[in-house]
């Protein structure tokens, strides 16, 4: 009787696990499996005809200087991205979770942006940097604010940059306030006893409760700055000269334009392979840090 139950459990348990298993093989690993399958080949992305060339299109890859500026600005857009958004959310959440006054109205306003398509608040964006500004300095007069910021192949990165940590605060803000608001008050109350200031007890009692919430803040983070198209596309088209072209514009561009689709695959599966493994070691070390 109690063998018939457990295993009765057990198919009901398979009942609702079996769905979902579906979905995330039709939907992720199949994809995945025939990405790898493709980016062997010449596919056009329309043809019927594919050949099999092997590693060719990951070879070409070291010398292709289109795809080396565009990962030579993920990784600099990536960086400048992780440590605003990890350093200003952490900021914001401990400022959100203190008793102030209006507390709930400014946990609304802050989440207003998540709520908003990433490519409206470029198009947006584009119209404040394009018009609005230029306008505003020609009207004061100051000659710094006359320039737009976009068209300038040396403050393109920023502006775009600066879209994307506006935006993307939110998500990372309302995860830290959730991990402050697990931590017992008592060891707060504990370290003052001991005589420790506020900064000593961030470090000792916040931020080794934080990490694993860190932990999945730096890899969403790291993820937008990988895959960072949206903006880009809003804002500059990867211009001005392709200071602003990212691994995903490049990408867009190969298989949706140039139908070069076999050549776009290999580097999507380049940009997967550094965010896995990035992930994995990002997951390492906070496994080895965070408190239990």
């Amino acid at each position: 009787m109690v063998r018939k139950i457990g295993k009765e459990r057990e198919i009901t348990y398979l009942c609702f696990v079996l769905p979902a298993l579906l979905l995330y093989v039709v939907f992720f690993i199949e994809p995945v499996v025939m990405g790898c399958y493709y980016s062997l080949t010449n596919w056009s992305g329309i043809s019927a005809n594919v050949k099999f060339v092997g590693f060719q299109n990951y070879a070409k890859l070291a010398t292709d200087k289109v795809f080396l500026s565009a990962l030579k600005f993920n990784g600099v857009y990536s960086l400048l991205l992780v440590v605003l958004i990890v350093a200003l959310s952490l900021i914001l959440s401990l400022c959100l979770n203190a008793e102030i006054r209006g507390r709930s109205f400014f946990r609304g306003a802050m989440f207003f942006p998540a709520v908003l398509s990433m490519l409206t608040v470029g198009m947006v964006f584009n119209e404040i940097f394009t018009r609005a500004i230029p306008n505003l300095g020609t009207l004061l007069g100051i000659e710094a604010l006359q320039t737009n910021v976009l068209s300038n192949v040396d403050t393109a990165m920023y502006g775009v940059l600066f879209v994307n940590v506006w935006q993307g605060l939110a998500i990372p803000t309302v995860l830290l306030l959730a991990g402050l608001q697990t931590i017992p008050q008592e060891m707060y109350e504990a370290a003052e006893l001991d005589g420790a200031g506020k900064l000593r007890q961030f470090f000792a009692i916040t931020l080794p409760f934080l990490l694993p919430v860190l932990s999945v803040v730096l890899i969403l983070t790291l993820k937008d700055g990988l895959t960072v198209f949206d903006y880009i596309k809003a804002l500059t088209e990867g211009g001005p000269a392709g200071r602003t072209k990212s691994l995903t514009f490049n990408i867009y561009n190969l298989g949706f334009k140039e139908l070069k689709f076999s050549y776009a695959i290999t580097q999507a599966m380049v940009v997967t392979a550094i965010v896995v493994a990035v992930s994995y070691l990002q997951i390492r070390m906070v496994d080895r840090k965070k408190v239990y």
